[in-house]
């Protein structure tokens, strides 16, 4: 059969659910099955035993697709352990997984890379994940995360965290003591405050802090090290001055959040070193940020950042 074949088979099959059944079953009725059983000796059978509750036979069918479910990621990860002690990489996107796969724990001397993007993850298990103190880059966007374990800070040798689009409220109080983190990632969680920890990080150079719920950045924000920082898609009306403070602050994103003009510190544009300001989409129109003072300052480091890259 030709490929065409083959696609318009499976476009009849899609476009006549009620067909499927005449077509992979040939008794066409309940009635038609217990009379064909009748004539090969074989009972009928209840829809639901008399022995067993309908929740009951709820609940067993359940556990059946979870065992099943269970038997087909084992498998999976069997592959993915073994693929992994070769090149130190696990990568478990896509499966459905609702916890940190416990087979892991036999490559905690051997990983650098773990991503476990989208799947349904909702916790990290403490001392678990404490052991991957080699570990270099850690990926669990798009999961149900709403906590981090303290054990997290053990990993004193990652540079990469993406937890992009979880649940997350805050941080622990030991992530500050991720002392090789370089690169951050924590958009679209549910952050309402800059976290203080970040200021402990003295090598971090990247911070996605979009698409949460901030709405001020304090004074503490003269103290971070980073080169970028992004806070689009927030609900910021407020920022301190000290932002002009942060000693290596290149690019700055705000981005659709509720500052008015007079909000936005003029220091930012005379005596920073940001050569990137983004603030498009909030209260006021773009033009006027041309007539704050500082404005030509900002214009020049902005253009020597432009021929530098060109």
């Amino acid at each position: 059969m030709t490929s065409q074949g083959v696609s318009a088979r499976a476009e009849a099959w899609a476009a006549h659910p009620s067909e499927r059944g005449s077509r992979v079953f040939p008794c066409r009725t309940s009635r038609e099955l217990s009379r064909r059983r009748r004539v090969r000796g074989v009972p009928d059978l209840p829809s639901t035993p008399s022995s067993v509750s309908p929740r009951i036979s709820c609940k067993i069918g359940r556990a059946w697709d979870l065992s099943l479910g269970a038997r087909m990621g084992n498998s999976a990860l069997r592959a993915h352990v073994e693929t992994a002690q070769k090149t130190g990489v696990f990568q478990l996107k896509d499966r459905g997984l609702t916890e940190f796969p416990s087979e892991l724990q036999k490559l905690t001397s051997n990983l650098r890379t773990i991503d476990l993007s989208n799947n349904k993850i909702e916790n990290l298990p403490p001392v678990v994940i404490g052991k991957f103190t080699l570990l270099k880059s850690l990926s669990l966007n798009n999961n149900k995360l709403t906590a981090l374990p303290d054990e997290l800070c053990n990993l004193k040798k990652l540079e990469t965290l993406s937890l992009n689009n979880n649940q997350l409220r805050e941080l622990p109080s030991t992530f500050g003591q991720l002392s090789a983190l370089k690169t951050l990632s924590l958009s679209g969680n549910q952050l309402r405050a800059l976290p203080p920890q970040l200021c402990s990080l003295r090598h971090l150079d990247v911070v996605d802090l979009s698409k949460n719920q901030i709405r001020s950045i304090p004074d503490i924000v003269g103290e971070l090290q980073v080169i970028e920082l992004n806070l689009n898609q927030n609900q910021i009306a407020q920022i301190s001055v000290k932002i002009s403070s942060c000693p290596r602050l290149k690019v700055l994103r705000l981005e659709e959040n509720c500052l008015e003009l007079s909000m936005l510190p003029q220091s930012i544009l005379s005596d920073s070193q940001i050569c990137l300001l983004a603030v498009e989409g909030n209260l006021f129109e773009i033009k006027k940020l041309r007539e704050l003072e500082g404005y030509d300052k900002y214009m020049e480091r902005f253009t020597a950042t432009k021929k530098k890259f060109a």
